[in-house]
């Protein structure tokens, strides 16, 4: 590498790290020379911008801006050099270590490209410097999943959320979406599939998808949205099922804001005829927006201590806040089969101690179930006669028919 200012009579500098002290992010140092060898440079924020208008800096592909919870103070010239680096077409790489989301936040928005925590995950700059120098594919018709401007659909939103990890919420958002599109026969509905947990979100493996970058650039800038980039944002299942993963890189959950949320949902639902939402466990300040947007709210639990615990205390966050807890619907997934009295006694006291009606029973699906979403398959053409299955196609014959005859009665 080269020190502090990179130099004309060496090789062509092909990056730079902008810091306060590289010397600070030692593992960006290694990362750097095994991606690069000496085709790069080290420089100060200041520096930084003098730099971008030398001729040496006419062959570089990017910059790796590494800060720290020192640096906030100093946000405006970290604004300055990404716009400034933008503005000379290179790429950005955001290296930051204790920042908090709101700075984070600020700086993705300002047109960082990559975002990577420090200390450097093994392989993970590496891997960044790969996706900025891979052009992003320019998307099938397919993936605009035909959207039509100032299309009002008023498309119903059904929410899935589960209480506790591993109550299976997932599999059944995928799965209800999927049973919905092929609801209608011939007159099959429009579903999109929004997948909102931005850091564990696994409907793209349970239906074998791509993340795709321009999931994240959507969300970081839902003020510019229009049908076309929400569109292009989507990736279609089977061209049946529009589908919104979560992005490629694991993202704080309040990196979006309640309003961005807003625009997302009534994009969606002026193009769609359904919207179904799986959420992060997690309680974020966008969760009231999803619960007075939807219809429908699955709360997803088991018969398990855990589930009843958090169930109590999802209920009091949401009545504390004033929020319509009358939307809920609680779902007993794993649920005890009719010839288990004990297990349906115990049913009944959770549900009584907790004050609430648990409106569904799922039944365990058993393998079959694990095995669908690894091979990235709705149940519907994996294991078409598992009792999970016919239980969540019931589901959504059920809504299908109240919204159609709720549509003919308008």
């Amino acid at each position: 590498m080269s020190s502090v200012m990179p130099q004309p009579e060496q090789d062509v500098i092909l990056a730079c790290t902008v810091s306060r002290d590289v010397q600070n992010f030692d593992l960006l140092i290694e990362d750097m020379e095994s991606a690069l060898g000496e085709s790069w440079g080290d420089l100060g924020f200041a520096e930084a911008l003098a730099f971008f208008g030398q001729p040496e800096a006419q062959g570089m592909e990017f910059i790796a801006l590494a800060m720290d919870d020192a640096d906030e103070d100093n946000m405006p010239m970290m604004t300055e050099i990404i716009t400034q680096a933008k503005a000379r077409g290179l790429k950005v790489i955001l290296i930051a270590e204790d920042v908090t989301p709101n700075a984070l936040h600020t700086l993705l928005r300002q047109g960082a490209d990559e975002f990577v925590p420090y200390p450097l995950p093994e392989g993970e700059l590496a891997q960044a410097i790969e996706r900025i120098r891979t052009p992003e594919p320019v998307p099938e018709v397919a993936g605009a999943s035909g959207l039509k401007a100032g299309a009002q659909k008023d498309g119903a939103v059904i929410v899935v959320h589960g209480l506790a990890g591993g109550t299976g919420s997932t599999t059944m958002a995928v799965n209800l979406a999927w049973e919905l599109a092929l609801a209608g026969g011939k007159g099959t509905p429009s579903v999109c599939l929004l997948d909102l947990d931005l850091q564990y979100g696994s409907v793209s493996t349970f239906l074998d998808l791509p993340r795709r970058e321009v999931v994240y650039e959507m969300l970081s800038d839902t003020e510019a949205m229009d049908e076309e980039i929400f569109g292009q944002a989507l990736t279609t299942y089977e061209d049946t099922l529009s589908v919104l993963t979560a992005p490629s890189d694991m993202l704080p959950l309040d990196l979006i804001t309640a309003e961005d949320i807003g625009r997302v949902l009534d994009m969606a639902r002026n193009q769609f005829d359904y919207v179904v939402i799986d959420m992060p466990s997690t309680l974020v300040q966008w969760s009231e927006t999803v619960l007075t947007t939807a219809h429908i709210y699955f709360a997803m639990l088991e018969l398990d201590m855990r589930s009843a615990q958090n169930t109590l205390r999802f209920k009091r966050a949401l009545q504390s806040e004033e929020l319509p807890v009358e939307k809920l619907r609680y779902v007993l997934n794993r649920a005890p089969k009719f010839t288990d009295l004990n297990a349906k006694s115990r049913v009944k006291r959770m549900a009584e101690s907790l004050d609430i009606s648990i409106d569904l029973q799922l039944p365990d699906g058993g393998k079959p179930i694990t095995q669908a979403n690894d091979h990235g398959m709705p149940l519907a053409a994996s294991a078409p006669k598992s009792p999970l299955r016919k239980e969540i196609s019931k589901l959504a014959a059920s809504i299908f028919t109240l919204r159609d005859s709720e549509a003919a009665a308008a």
